[in-house]
């Protein structure tokens, strides 16, 4: 590499002129800081300008360190001290070379140290602050935590051995503690956070993707006071602690504003927490990136540009029907119709929608709820659940005198939704006349892309595909790496069953078919249903046969 200064090549880019360097070169010596840096803060060169000139003129190469994949035999190697103290983050091993991701790629003191500590020739590049400080938050987080959980420890014994009062100097490592559980959970896009005490310790698991992973331990005796944070957190009363207690804060996380959702129980070890993180930012409200196929996508629109009827979204909790009904509100004109919600809770906010919270602690309940909605003279109303028969009547009555309502259920397939109104004691004529479509949905997880392999499908692969043992196909997953934390999924998919109401069903509902009559009828018409979009998925390479095997194969 050529011994350029980053001065020289900023002057020689026309982004300095001689007289500024030289004056910020004056300024360095007096503050202390990186060159970089203090022209950053001064405003006179941004750091994208900066890593643009450095990129341009050395051949160093950009990397962006939330989507680049981190070896982690190259990670092995660096402490997190070391990492901090140059500002850098290793990322691979290539021909004998170890390739780092560096805020200065000019620092030949760093360079050198690095050298002496890992025993190999430095590859540099560059990255931004932002990203860089993102990826000591991600990959050392749970050390970060784990210093805290130790320090509370240690303080408390010292506290306990001396009598003295525990609560000012521990609320720092305790708020550190939460703090960088729930931050590190919403960097490894996690949707909740388990807080669970067990004999001996103190168990903290994240749901990524659907399934939980173990994220750490800490002592046990850190359990009261991480609980206490979570509650001042939410307002909640820190007293009560035998009882269960719900609660609701936000925080702002890498310039996102990110709502959290608590739930409080007493278990015989003490009080378990779960967060529910709700990252508005993460929701994609078009029907396209749901993973609905061009067929799907007009049958959505055939049966939402019905003035009047009942859409149902069915499935278990957690298998993404909020998101569903949020993509068709969201292509809804709301300019022109009286759209109303009731939900509990509202997990994103819509301009031009009146949404409503449901509590029934103050008898806000879906029912009372919608009775007030209707008299507010609504085109369109969207009922979080359909939970009991009461509901379940008054939203077929609304959808009977003229208005399109939309909710969901759970229900295992879209045939057996209307069964499961039949036994809330809605009458069979009833859901006939109104029920314009059900739209049964899971979620699998996807392939990670970073390190996705393929391999050709074995006989039982092919039946379980419903293949015929002729031809080569190939199926796919996940061997695991850090980008994905070993699982080998990242981020998921819907798959759909989406089942639009015509003469045939309306006839075999009136008659009281139950939901093997409306199967028939469904094959007949060549329904796709859960397992063949599922199948095509695995077949595409989007998700792998376990997935498959988990979530729709029966």
């Amino acid at each position: 590499m050529q011994r350029k200064r980053l001065g020289e090549i900023l002057v020689s880019e026309g982004l300095l002129s001689e007289s500024q360097l030289n004056e910020a070169l004056s300024l360095q010596k007096e503050q202390g800081l990186k060159l970089g840096e203090l022209l950053e803060r001064s405003g006179l060169v941004s750091e994208d300008k900066i890593i643009e000139a450095v990129t341009r003129q050395l051949g160093i190469p950009f990397v962006d360190l939330e989507k680049q994949y981190i070896d982690e035999q190259a990670l092995s190697g660096f402490s997190e001290d070391l990492c901090r103290r140059h500002q850098v983050m290793p990322v691979s091993i290539v021909g004998g070379k170890i390739v780092v991701a560096m805020l200065d790629p000019l620092n030949h003191f760093a360079l050198e140290e690095i050298w002496r500590h890992v025993g190999l020739k430095v590859s540099p590049a560059m990255t931004s602050r932002l990203k860089l400080e993102n990826a000591f938050k991600k990959h050392y987080g749970k050390s970060i935590a784990e210093k805290a959980a130790g320090e509370y420890v240690s303080l408390r014994a010292s506290k306990e051995d001396k009598k003295e009062d525990l609560k000012e100097d521990a609320s720092a490592p305790v708020v550190k503690f939460m703090n960088t559980v729930i931050e590190t959970a919403i960097r490894n896009k996690a949707s909740d956070i388990h807080i669970e005490p067990e004999e001996n310790s103190l168990r903290v698991r994240c749901r990524v993707d659907g399934l939980l992973q173990e994220m750490m331990r800490a002592d046990i005796s850190m359990n009261a006071a991480a609980v206490s944070r979570i509650k001042i957190m939410c307002n909640l009363d820190i007293t009560k602690t035998r009882m269960p207690q719900d609660g609701r804060t936000h925080l702002h996380v890498d310039g996102r504003k990110i709502d959290l959702r608590v739930s409080t129980l007493p278990t015989t070890n003490g009080e378990k927490v779960v967060i529910r993180i709700l990252d508005k930012t993460s929701y994609s409200l078009s029907k396209e990136s749901l993973g609905l196929s061009e067929r799907e996508v007009g049958a959505f629109n055939s049966m939402i540009s019905k003035p009047h009827g009942l859409l149902l979204v069915t499935g278990p909790t957690g298998s993404g029907k909020t998101t569903t009904l949020y993509s068709i509100l969201s292509s809804l004109d709301s300019e022109r119709k009286n759209i109303v919600t009731i939900e509990d809770p509202v997990e994103y906010n819509f301009k031009n929608i009146n949404q409503v919270q449901a509590n029934e602690n103050t008898g806000m309940t879906f029912a009372n709820g919608l009775r007030s909605i209707l008299r507010q003279d609504p085109d369109v109303v969207m009922i979080g659940e359909i939970r009991d028969s009461e509901t379940a009547g008054i939203a077929l009555r609304a959808a009977l005198t003229g208005h399109l309502v939309l909710s969901t259920l759970h229900t295992n397939d879209a045939v057996s939704s209307v069964s499961r109104l039949v036994d809330m004691g809605v009458e069979p004529f009833l859901i006939s006349a109104t029920m314009v479509g059900v739209v049964a949905q899971r979620l699998v997880r996807r392939i990670c892309p970073s390190c996705k392999k393929g391999r050709l499908a074995n006989g039982r692969d092919r039946k379980l595909l419903g293949l015929n043992q002729d031809g080569e196909t190939f199926v796919f997953s996940g061997v695991g790496c850090n980008l994905c934390n070993g699982s080998g999924y990242r981020g998921r998919i819907a798959v759909f069953e989406v089942l639009e109401m015509d003469h045939d069903y309306k006839k075999a509902i009136e008659e009281g078919q139950g939901p093997s009559e409306m199967t028939l009828i469904a094959e007949k018409k060549q329904l796709q249903t859960l397992k063949k979009n599922c199948a095509l998925k695995v077949l595409e390479g989007v998700t792998t046969i376990e997935e498959f095997l988990r979530v729709a194969y029966s």
